[in-house]
């Protein structure tokens, strides 16, 4: 049989650190500055409350011998006038025999004892008693030369710490935490940057390298980083340099091919072989095409009415039968951009929308931060949600999704990403909601003016 523990079925309260690294560092820090500090303080403390405690004692010693001696040589009746002379802030002198106490001395009323004792010597016997209070209240009873009684009446304590004080303590650690943030921010924000600069490598777009300064580490983890993305974009460039040369040089035979195909004999294996060699002509054109969009910020920025440009193209769907439709309001807007740029990407969205779900709707408007939006929808089948990010990859077709049967090289949606961050612009493609079906394409371009 097994028994299970009373604190089996409690979730145990783990203390864990942060997760950034800069809280870690700065608790880390504070934590060991602060501690340090406690401990210097509570040595200087240590060493003046001896130090005080050592001047309290010898002054206590030559006051007592002199005060008794000076009351002993004085006439008895002389003696009560000069108690208030003699009065200090933690001892004064009684005449007669005082309080009753117990005999019980704490450690410090027995070094007080030894002080006094040593400053009678053996001409003044006395003995030191505690009187109960709630605080320390200690009286040495003598004999003066006459047999008058005399009480030493004692307060033993220590000088209060001076005002300004906790102040001074409270103002170094402030100063604790701001040198352990500043300590800290100062050596973590080459990483920040760092971070930053790998967050914003695109190689499409032209972005200055990081700066190679700080300190050794720090300098040659930035100039390691430069060199990374300047042998990733020459990697890349050459593999579009690959792809477009080879698209290139793949036409000239292909024309050959179809010349050679079209002057044989009328059948239907002449047709097929004239609609593979057209396939593999129109997949070369998208391969130039994609090679090309990689570079599409060579193109030089024009300004074009927003308006006018839609509805030019919309027009063009329509005369050619299409079913393209402009929806809402279009913006009053200049645009200064890549306008060939622009209109392959739309044109593109256009295409699919229409082939895909028979029509397309084209919306244009202003976000609140300034962004101009291109929305581009269709009533067709969709993407499912885990495959609408793959559809931007060269070469990816979704057979389950879209028909083949309508064509297609897989290339389209891949260009106009590129030339959409050429513009720098992002291009999404997401499910609509508002409908049974239907997919919706936004190009969202944050340069306007």
């Amino acid at each position: 049989m097994t028994t299970r523990s009373a604190d089996a079925g409690v979730p145990r309260r783990v203390l864990r650190m942060p997760r950034t690294l800069g809280a870690r560092l700065f608790l880390i820090f504070l934590a060991a500055l602060a501690l340090a500090h406690i401990l210097s303080f509570a040595v200087l403390f240590l060493e003046r409350y001896t130090a005080a405690r050592a001047v309290m004692l010898d002054t206590l010693e030559n006051d007592v011998a002199t005060s008794v001696a000076i009351l002993d040589r004085l006439p008895a009746a002389e003696r009560p006038q000069w108690l208030a002379p003699l009065q200090r802030d933690t001892y004064g002198y009684v005449i007669g025999e005082g309080r009753a106490g117990i005999p019980e001395l704490s450690p410090r009323a027995q070094q007080i004892a030894a002080r006094i004792r040593a400053a009678l010597g053996g001409r003044y016997p006395f003995t030191m008693q505690t009187v109960p209070g709630p605080r320390e209240h200690l009286q040495a009873h003598l004999r003066l030369s006459d047999g008058s009684a005399l009480t030493v009446d004692l307060h033993p304590a220590m000088k209060p710490l001076t005002q300004w004080l906790p102040y001074v303590l409270v103002a170094q650690l402030l100063l604790l935490v701001l040198c352990s943030w500043f300590a800290v921010r100062l050596a973590l924000r080459p990483l920040a940057d760092l971070a930053a600069a790998a967050d914003r490598l695109d190689l499409g777009r032209p972005s200055p390298p990081l700066q190679e300064d700080g300190p050794a580490e720090v300098a040659h983890a930035a100039t390691a980083f430069n060199a990374m993305r300047e042998r990733i974009a020459d990697h890349l460039q050459e593999r579009m340099q690959i792809l477009a040369a080879v698209s290139h040089d793949l036409q000239t035979p292909l024309t050959r091919m179809r010349l050679r195909a079209e002057m044989a004999d009328p059948g239907s294996e002449r047709d097929k072989l004239l609609n593979d060699l057209a396939e593999i002509q129109r997949l070369v054109q998208e391969g130039i095409a994609y090679a090309r969009s990689a570079h599409g910020n060579d193109e030089a920025a024009v300004r074009i009415d927003l308006a006018s440009f839609l509805e030019s193209m919309v027009f063009d769907y329509q005369d050619s039968g299409q079913s393209v439709t402009l929806a809402g309001t279009l913006p009053t807007l200049a645009l200064i951009t890549r306008s060939h740029a622009l209109r392959r990407i739309l044109t593109n969205l256009i295409d699919n929308a229409v082939k895909f779900g028979g029509a397309a709707e084209v919306q244009a408007s202003i976000l609140p931060a300034g962004q101009l939006r291109i929305a581009v929808r269709d009533h067709g089948p969709g993407i499912p949600e885990d495959q609408l990010e793959a559809v931007f990859q060269p070469f990816v077709r979704l057979e389950g999704s879209r028909n083949r049967s309508t064509g297609g090289t897989g290339l389209g949606l891949a260009i106009a990403r590129q030339l959409a961050l050429a513009l720098q612009g992002s291009l999404v493609l997401r499910n609509r909601s508002d409908v049974p079906q239907g997919l919706e394409a936004e190009l969202v371009i944050s340069s306007l003016f």
